[in-house]
């Protein structure tokens, strides 16, 4: 499914710019892309301070970023319990940027057939990032007409739970911040899970959803695993993406990560940007979770004979294969092109992020087998 946004909302990003400028702010976005992925040891704390990085956090990657909540809210939606047909959401968002998430939550709801009140929280350390988050969430709200308000709260994420104590919120929410937390500590698995159990405990309802989105990279995606997998089960419970529980199957082998990469049409100021420093962002590449302290699961939507597809399609001489994640953890599956059938012919078109069934599927020990008799049953999410 390819995530689009509103027109009227991404206008506020794709203004003209003039040729000096674009240069300047290509410039800009190179340095911070080199950051957040090759560099990342060099990233520094508060890097939004920064009046060029900010700009070019603003112009090039909120636009990407808004619409990476979209898939979670929505896969927590489809739940039979209408987990977020509330009247009134109360929100967080830690380490909030420039309300990023928010914005993104805003254009999902404006297009949902339910659209609750939602009484947003904005909490960062960046002061100019939370001036950033007022101006937008207003433009937005206006743009989408959804009845929201926003207070901002200048912390580090740190000292959240001290500073919301009593508060629980509905949503938490957790955008590209996770794996800047504690980063030079050696212990930092250990140190982020006992604070995520603290705040988890303190700050989310009984009935809540924490969604953490990370960057697509194996180094953050597999430490985001580490942290969530220990968590204890009366805390916080898989949700999505997988339809899995306990340790995550991906963590096995060192070489495995797990990302989301979904289509997605760039507004023209990111695909002038794209063009001078030779960065292709055509789709939206991310890794996330969904926690929550009761037992609501993906499973709920989908059975539990549901299996994710977490890789791209894996094609060789006579045959298509795929890994999935589920119940029984993370397998193999393939088709050899002689068993291409009726039943079977959906196979060849999955994508990563798809939800599959099987009827007739044949375990090998190693790999599933599809064969001419096998079911493929694609689950619509």
């Amino acid at each position: 499914m390819q995530l689009r946004s509103n027109g009227n909302p991404m206008d506020t990003f794709d203004k003209s710019t003039s040729p000096i400028d674009l240069t300047v702010l290509s410039r800009n976005v190179s340095r911070l892309s080199g950051l957040l992925t090759r560099d990342r040891e060099a990233l520094p704390a508060a890097y939004l301070k920064d009046p060029d990085l900010r700009q070019a956090y603003l112009r090039y990657f909120v636009p990407a970023n808004i619409s990476k909540i979209h898939l979670p809210l929505r896969e927590l939606s489809l739940h039979p319990k209408g987990l977020l047909r509330k009247d009134r959401l109360k929100v967080l968002d830690l380490g909030s940027g420039p309300g990023t998430a928010l914005l993104g939550m805003m254009e999902f709801f404006s297009h949902h057939d339910h659209k609750p009140v939602l009484d947003c929280t904005a909490l960062d350390q960046v002061g100019e990032n939370l001036k950033d988050a007022e101006r937008l969430f207003t433009e937005w709200r206006e743009n989408t007409g959804m009845d929201a308000s926003l207070r901002t709260l200048r912390s580090g994420v740190d000292r959240a739970a001290a500073r919301l104590a009593g508060d629980p919120f509905d949503l938490i929410i957790f955008s590209n911040v996770l794996n800047e937390l504690f980063h030079g500590n050696d212990e930092r698995t250990e140190v982020r899970r006992n604070f995520l159990l603290g705040l988890l405990n303190q700050l989310m309802d009984q009935q809540g959803s924490c969604i953490i989105i990370e960057p697509a990279l194996r180094e953050t995606s597999r430490e985001m695993l580490e942290v969530v997998c220990g968590l204890p089960a009366q805390t916080a419970q898989f949700y999505a993406p997988c339809p899995a529980s306990g340790l995550c199957a991906t963590l096995e082998n060192a070489r495995d990560w797990q990302h989301e990469e979904v289509p997605w049409d760039p507004p023209e100021i990111v695909r002038e940007v794209d063009q001078r420093i030779g960065l292709r962002k055509d789709a939206l590449k991310f890794s996330y979770v969904v926690l929550r302290k009761d037992a609501s699961s993906i499973t709920d939507v989908l059975g539990l004979d549901a299996w994710r597809v977490v890789s791209e399609p894996l094609i060789s001489k006579g045959k298509a294969e795929f890994y999935l994640c589920g119940s029984e953890g993370r397998r193999l599956v393939v088709r050899l092109d002689k068993d291409w059938s009726d039943l079977n012919q959906d196979f060849g078109g999955l994508q990563r992020g798809a939800f599959v069934g099987f009827d007739g599927v044949l375990d090998e020990g190693k790999r599933l087998k599809v064969v001419k008799e096998t079911k493929v049953i694609v689950k619509k999410v």
